[in-house]
């Protein structure tokens, strides 16, 4: 295959989209390095990986928000040609309690990742960003071209940050970046080896419901019923974690082809389809015959009301669009939940 010899690096690889994007690579014929410290993912993963895709991933265990570890994984990796780049904490509630823990953690990771690859020439990097670079939205859906505002956490500030940061490196050092502005990313793999699965207290809306579905929590909350949308829940964009992996891969090809037109590119990767909270609920109830147990909760901080993509550029210069449904999203996921050791 065209790709087979070219070595790609995926940070927080072993996580939920990380690992999504390693098989999908592989699945394309790219080599993967995966690099990660296990903060919210665990080392099966790579034996999961190969379960589906019959090739391990070679794996190295480093804390790449210090600069002495990201030097040593690339110093001793001198063949890689491109970089994922999913390593970040990611918890909206979270970052609001801990912002300090957040800038240095994101933000850091990639400034050690930019300095490694302009000392070691590596020049592509497809970067993990995120719609909450954009904030409560005037108008949708969201264009690339959207101005973006003030975020309304810290987890997407250092979003926001992390573009400024690529915008400016681009512009003055031999490196190419295409940042994926993505939505919600749902669902699991077909095979139902690998899924979401964080540690803890899911802070994600498909997790929590599948946890519940299973009785490994009591009931389901739902943040706020008095929002302004049709049924009262916030909306959002979600996506099937397999489409979002195929847009990583597709992304790289584009900086490997030379067809990448600036330096850095801005692409939204989601549905184009706005769904609430309840319609995902009513959709998992309806593809696993569950009755899933919830209440209304009150809001929380830092959510916004409603956000959905506009997907054109994507469809038109990357050649990528979603294909996967609603219904794929959640059914795929209860069957990873229900694949899980207990």
């Amino acid at each position: 295959m065209a790709n087979s010899n070219k070595k790609i690096l995926v940070t927080g690889g072993t996580g939920f989209i990380g690992t999504h994007t390693t098989v999908a690579l592989q699945e394309k014929g790219y080599r993967v390095l995966i690099a990660d410290n296990l903060s919210n993912s665990t080392i099966d993963s790579i034996q999961r990986i190969e379960s589906i895709t019959g090739i391990k991933p070679d794996f190295i265990k480093a804390d790449l928000s210090k600069m002495e570890e990201c030097d040593a994984l690339f110093k001793a990796n001198n063949d890689i040609e491109g970089i994922i780049n999913f390593a970040a904490y990611k918890a909206v509630g979270e970052s609001c309690l801990k912002p300090i823990e957040y800038y240095k953690n994101n933000i850091g990771i990639l400034l050690n990742m930019l300095d490694c690859m302009d000392k070691y020439g590596v020049k592509h990097i497809v970067h993990s960003s995120s719609c909450t670079v954009y904030g409560e939205p005037d108008s949708l859906p969201i264009k690339e071209t959207t101005p973006t505002k003030f975020a309304q956490s810290p987890y997407g500030n250092t979003k926001q940050m992390a573009e400024d940061i690529l915008h400016f490196t681009t512009q003055v050092k031999p490196i190419n970046a295409i940042a994926l502005r993505y939505f919600n990313p749902i669902g699991a793999h077909e095979s139902a080896k690998i899924g979401e699965l964080p540690n803890g207290v899911p802070n994600n809306l498909m997790p929590f419901i599948t946890q519940t579905a299973i009785g490994k929590r009591k009931e389901l909350t739902v943040f706020g019923n008095d929002y302004p949308t049709p049924d009262g829940t916030c909306i959002r964009d979600y996506i099937h974690v397999m489409d979002l992996a195929e847009a990583h891969v597709v992304s790289l090809d584009r900086m490997f082809e030379g067809k990448n037109r600036q330096a850095l590119e801005h692409f939204n990767i989601g549905t184009g389809n706005g769904f609430s909270v309840l319609d995902v609920i009513k959709s998992f109830e309806r593809t696993t015959g569950e009755k899933l147990p919830y209440v209304i909760g009150p809001r929380r901080d830092g959510d916004v009301i409603q956000i959905w993509a506009d997907t054109t550029l994507a469809k038109e210069e990357l050649g990528w669009v979603a294909k996967r449904t609603l219904d794929q999203m959640t059914y795929s996921a209860w069957l990873w939940e229900n694949e899980l050791p207990s």
